[in-house]
């Protein structure tokens, strides 16, 4: 059963196609630690089972799948994004 996480952070890269922004993904551990993986890293562990992924916004929660674009690139988005994976991309940028 895969672990589930919640996340708080992104670091984006400085492209304008909403595909290839995000770099990493980050969050918080119960015991209050952050953590921070690639987004290449969390696409492994999504698509293999070890991880799941979800953003909780405005009361709603929705999970963080892998999605792949007209010219075959994997990339993460939230399941109510459309096409432009916006819920993710709005939040604040992860610390360093």
């Amino acid at each position: 059963m895969a672990s589930r996480h919640e996340v708080l952070c992104v670091n984006k890269r400085d492209r304008y196609n909403p595909h290839e922004k995000i770099m990493s993904i980050g969050g918080k551990n119960q015991d209050g630690t952050r953590w921070k993986v690639s987004q290449e890293r969390a696409i492994t562990g999504i698509e293999s089972g070890e991880w799941s992924f979800f953003v909780s916004k405005g009361g709603h929660t929705v999970n963080v799948i892998v999605a792949t674009s007209r010219y075959g690139n994997k990339y993460l988005k939230t399941e109510t994004d459309g096409e432009n994976p916006n819920n993710l991309l709005s939040l604040a940028e992860c610390p360093l």
